[in-house]
């Protein structure tokens, strides 16, 4: 019998390393989001990626709700493959009017349970879009575009699809700015939003973190006039946002939702989200 499956059997053996072992992953199990599988000594698997992966990694979670909700602010939840079947009944029934689902990564990598998620959500009444979990290290920004757009990431104009967002993050698989250095990740940006453009006539959201976003893009200020912010932040208030933008339109407030998804909120009422929805 192996260790994974019974470490106190080869703890007894052997060895003490597989007692540790369980021990210290039990403890990262009761307190971080859904786990992703590292090997050890290395970087978790290609495709595992999740939105604040990366956010929480190097700016943590304060563990501190926002404030309670306001009318003006609505309810969101954002998932991946993580979060497996998604129970949307549940997540509506506790106020949830949003969420957007990880549908791709890199150019090869697509989330095996979108249809699920991305479908149900839209089926419990819910307005939904799709998100792609950028690895700028691996390929172009307009071929990273055309995955996505091939593979869930497009928009309709039905009041109830939301735009595309690509997720750019610290990167979870090595270097932190993915070996691009700031006007080479801006070049990368640019090229995946304007390929994005192009192909669905909608301007992606951007979500991000703006220590991030300081670091790699060196504080480029050119993409608040036309692509919308999504703020990470794990937090009870937004704090300073990225250069170039002097509002959000979305807010993940934390990073601890393991079989639920991380917790969202959109600036702007139901009615607002629509419109955004409709653009």
């Amino acid at each position: 019998m192996d260790c994974v499956r019974n470490p106190i059997a080869r703890f007894r053996g052997r060895s003490r390393l597989c007692l540790t072992g369980a021990l210290t992953g039990l403890l990262v199990f009761l307190s971080s989001p859904p786990a992703v599988p590292v090997p050890v000594g290395g970087a978790p698997p290609r495709g595992s990626a999740y939105m604040g992966i990366g956010v929480l990694a190097h700016d943590g979670d304060s563990g501190i709700l926002p404030p309670t909700a306001r009318a003006s602010q609505t309810e969101g939840v954002d998932v991946s493959s993580h979060q497996g079947d998604v129970d949307w009944q549940t997540l509506w029934n506790s106020g949830t009017r949003w969420a957007y689902t990880k549908a791709t990564e890199g150019t090869s990598y697509t989330n095996p349970f979108f249809t699920q998620q991305y479908n149900g959500s839209y089926d419990t009444g819910m307005v939904r879009g799709a998100y792609h979990f950028a690895t700028p290290d691996t390929s172009g920004g307009a071929a990273q575009a055309d995955w996505f757009v091939e593979h869930g990431g497009g928009w309709s104009n039905d009041a109830r699809t939301l735009p595309g967002a690509l997720d750019i993050e610290w990167n979870p698989y090595g270097d932190a700015c993915y070996g691009k250095s700031p006007s080479g990740m801006v070049g990368w940006i640019r090229d995946f939003l304007s390929r994005y453009k192009s192909r669905t006539g909608r301007e992606a959201v951007i979500y991000t973190a703006t220590n991030w976003w300081t670091q790699c893009t060196g504080g480029h200020d050119g993409f608040g006039a036309t692509n919308p912010l999504w703020i990470a932040r794990y937090a009870s208030t937004v704090g300073p946002l990225p250069a170039g933008w002097t509002s959000y339109t979305m807010w993940q407030y934390t990073s601890s939702g393991m079989t639920v998804g991380d917790h969202d909120s959109f600036n702007g009422t139901q009615d607002k989200l629509r419109e955004f929805a409709t653009g």
